[in-house]
């Protein structure tokens, strides 16, 4: 069984897998939600294969439900899932950063094989890639204060790698922070391959 969630916003719902770390997946509907995370599947299978996580997801069934808000509206994810809040075993708990490096590094190929200028938008939008690996970037700086890793804004790759290492670290730091040490890792992998999913696709 493949356990999913779903965050429920006004306008946009996320249909989010427990088990698998960044992958979720936004529509108007519930229905149309779970689809477009079931489509994904295949390219979420490049992440989990860089990890060298076997990856067998089966069939999506939801298991919990949250009220999302206006950042849910606006096309990202807000809650924090119950399940998110309870102990994470050891194993899983390397399983999850595995995952999260392999998502850095395809993100950073993705990066590499892209043309600075993107396919815009139907409507003429859309960052291009210098600007979205800044944005990127940025927003993950961002995230990691949730879990106490705290980070100038970077002067260079070093600098933004040495602040991945701590946040690799997440399921090690002790205290209570805004966010659990799973929903922030389950958030950065959202952001940063939602983001590669995106290039990938105004490349072409």
């Amino acid at each position: 069984m493949h356990r999913i969630y779903l965050e429920q916003g006004r306008k946009r719902v996320f249909a989010c897998s427990l088990d698998w770390p960044g992958w979720c997946r936004v529509d108007k509907t519930d229905k149309l939600a779970i689809a477009r995370l079931v489509d994904y599947t295949d390219r979420y299978r490049i992440i989990a294969d860089r990890a060298g996580v076997v990856f067998d997801p089966g069939e999506p069934t939801v298991v919990e439900t949250v009220d999302g808000g206006a950042t849910t509206d606006f096309g990202a994810p807000e809650k924090q899932p119950p399940a998110d809040l309870e102990p994470v075993p050891k194993e899983l708990a390397e399983r999850d950063v595995k995952l999260m490096r392999a998502a850095w590094e395809v993100f950073d190929e993705a990066v590499a094989a892209s043309p600075e200028e993107l396919r815009k938008g139907p409507r003429g939008g859309g960052r291009d890639r210098t600007k979205m690996v800044a944005h990127v970037t940025e927003a993950e700086r961002n995230y990691a204060r949730n879990v106490g890793v705290r980070h100038r804004p970077y002067k260079s790759q070093a600098d933004r790698d040495a602040m991945r290492e701590e946040l690799a670290r997440v399921y090690e730091k002790e205290g209570e922070f805004k966010w659990a040490p799973r929903y922030a890792v389950r958030r950065v992998v959202w952001h940063v391959i939602d983001h590669l999913w995106e290039m990938e696709d105004r490349r072409e």
